[in-house]
């Protein structure tokens, strides 16, 4: 791929946090731990593993509303964050071509605004539309199902979905080029899910958007994404084409997560073996040593409990870090 069909490029991304412990101690949690990976221009790159694996917190980090820890960070040929050579621009005139569409859209709205001047502020804080302001929000809420007439409401008369739709026009308000959706469907009804996904899908046919998909429903983001990674305890232990990580998955919490999908068949599912994962995911403050999946993996060896696993291009296109790929 060539370089300049990348959109962001994050190089050993780490993301800590400090936190209090007993006794005026204090210890760090290991949010993100050196993730390294690229988004192409127009594509869906979608993000997967379970709660607490640091999915939302590489989202925020990469727009810089958590500050790294270190790593690097390049959006659109420019570097934004380099910790090695103390490099840190100001967010501001970035904030226009990055958004990002909050998980919970009911606390995401202020609820002492009216959508109007929700959708309408970042309007406001960049100058846009100074003259015909009005007709920008307007035409923001028809683009995304809402009516003219909403826009004197406040947030709490509306349904979750319709809420979700507030947030995502102001993510669109001022025309970016990329976005982070954080679960964007997670608190929303499965009959409204379908509607925003093919909403946003939309949207980005029409303006040659690039999306971070942030999700925990594995049918959901093989529908959107382009390319999808797996993220397990801050790693990144997979990433591939969507099509591939479904014909060929190459890590064994991969071939897990995909087992647990529910397949509306019955004598299909009894049919199917289902890897059912050991054990309870280790504290993020003191993750395991070696490979941090090693505790609850049925294939780990010697070496998983003792060196870390490089994450590795295995096959062309498909990156992972596992030992002992092609002995399971």
């Amino acid at each position: 791929m060539p370089e300049d069909n990348k959109l962001l490029i994050c190089q050993n991304l780490v993301k800590h946090f400090t936190v209090s412990s007993s006794f005026n101690k204090t210890s760090e949690v290991h949010a993100i731990d050196d993730v390294s990976f690229y988004i192409n221009k127009g594509e869906t790159l979608g993000i997967v593993g379970e709660s607490g694996c640091g999915k939302t917190t590489l989202g925020r980090t990469i727009l810089r509303l958590h500050e790294p820890t270190s790593g690097k960070i390049i959006y659109d040929g420019d570097v934004i964050f380099d910790s090695e050579n103390n490099i840190k621009p100001d967010m501001y005139k970035y904030r226009r071509k990055m958004q990002i569409i909050f998980q919970d859209p009911s606390a995401s709205l202020d609820p002492r605004m009216t959508v109007s001047e929700i959708v309408g502020e970042a309007l406001d804080i960049h100058g846009l539309y100074k003259k015909n302001r009005r007709d920008r929000i307007n035409e923001l809420l028809r683009k995304v199902g809402l009516n003219e007439e909403h826009s004197n409401r406040y947030p709490h008369e509306f349904s979750g979905g319709q809420q979700q739709r507030i947030g995502i026009a102001r993510a669109l308000a001022v025309e970016p080029e990329f976005i982070v959706c954080d679960e964007p469907i997670s608190a929303l009804d499965v009959s409204i899910q379908a509607q925003i996904v093919n909403m946003l899908q939309d949207m980005q046919k029409d303006s040659s958007l690039t999306y971070l998909f942030i999700a925990h429903d594995l049918s959901v983001v093989k529908h959107i994404s382009n390319r999808i990674g797996v993220m397990y305890l801050g790693k990144m232990v997979e990433l591939v084409d969507a099509k591939r990580l479904y014909e060929n998955p190459l890590h064994p919490y991969t071939q897990s997560l995909l087992t647990a999908i529910p397949i509306p068949d019955p004598k299909l599912t009894r049919s199917l073996k289902r890897i059912k994962l050991q054990g309870e995911v280790p504290s993020a403050i003191n993750p395991p040593k070696g490979c941090r999946f090693h505790e609850r993996c049925l294939y780990a060896t010697d070496i998983c409990k003792e060196k870390e696993p490089e994450f590795r291009e295995v096959e062309s296109g498909h990156f992972a870090s596992c030992h002992n790929i092609g002995e399971f």
